[in-house]
């Protein structure tokens, strides 16, 4: 982590904007809590990727909360390319052209550098906004240690060895949201209690999308939900064991496979399939 965000720190005097990718679904965590201090003063925005993943309601609070606090913000999503073109936009409105116009860098190129801890999407950001087939542009001169340009546009051009900022797992809540989105990879972690944990989020405050997804009796599941609260795992357990059945995880002895449900959630949550879910939400005081 030093040797990169010393890397970083490098690197900053290169360009005029940094992009930071963020996870859409949970912006917070998915953000270095370094970036201010690395960051400076630097030109900054936004991208919310995977935002076609997370709730359209909250994606535009998420947009609201970062520009409030004077950085504009873009959603994103990598896959089908959707708001690359907005986000290209956004960059050239950043910059600020009498500023480098002083420095005699009439009709030069916007540099950029583009930020994001792993899993966030930002190598897929990457390839959409160079087309991977963009042309190298060579090194800049004056610049020791050699560094290659990618031509992303007639205006813009990203530095291509941009560094990874890795998370911080300053609580539990940032560590649950990185598991939940596969951040943390699943080998390392014991997948029934980060399955146990997501299905304790998303019934709090996705319970029909799990009602829907998996056909479940909406009376039979507020029944056994009903004048309880999320700490009692037992009833946790119930709406688990309502999963199964429907999916067919059910073992010798009438029992319910919990590693396969727990797979599953985590499966339907990562792809979309329990349909858009925010886990990470403002908080207005």
């Amino acid at each position: 982590m030093a040797k990169t965000k010393k890397q970083i720190i490098e690197d900053l005097k290169l360009v005029d904007i940094v992009v930071e990718v963020l996870d859409a679904r949970i912006p917070m965590s998915s953000q270095n809590p370094d970036i201010k201090e690395i960051l400076k003063d630097k030109k900054r925005l936004i991208i919310l990727n995977k935002s076609d993943l997370s709730c359209e309601k909250e994606n535009q609070k998420w947009i609201n909360y970062f520009q409030s606090g004077g950085i504009p913000a873009v959603l994103v999503d990598s896959v089908s390319g959707k708001g690359i073109n907005e986000a290209l936009k956004k960059i050239e409105e950043i910059y600020d052209n009498e500023k480098y116009e002083n420095k005699g860098r009439i009709g030069k190129s916007i540099r950029i550098m583009v930020l994001g801890i792993p899993n966030v999407g930002k190598s897929s950001f990457i390839n959409r906004i160079a087309k991977k087939t963009s042309a190298k542009v060579g090194n800049k001169p004056g610049i020791t240690r050699q560094k290659q340009w990618v031509k992303v546009s007639n205006k813009i051009e990203l530095l291509d060895t941009p560094g990874v900022l890795w998370p911080k797992l300053e609580n539990d809540k940032v560590a649950l949201n990185l598991a939940f989105t596969g951040t943390i990879k699943d080998d390392i972690l014991v997948t029934t209690e980060i399955g146990f944990s997501l299905l304790k989020v998303l019934i709090k405050e996705y319970s029909l999308n799990l009602i829907q997804r998996y056909k479940l009796d909406e009376q039979e599941v507020n029944l056994i939900m009903e004048n309880s609260k999320l700490e009692d795992n037992d009833k946790i357990i119930e709406v688990m064991n309502l999963i199964g059945k429907k999916r067919g995880t059910i073992i010798s002895g009438g029992e319910i496979d919990y590693e396969r449900v727990c797979n599953i959630l985590l499966d339907d949550f990562r792809s979309g399939k329990l349909g858009k879910i925010t886990l990470e939400k403002i908080q207005y005081k």
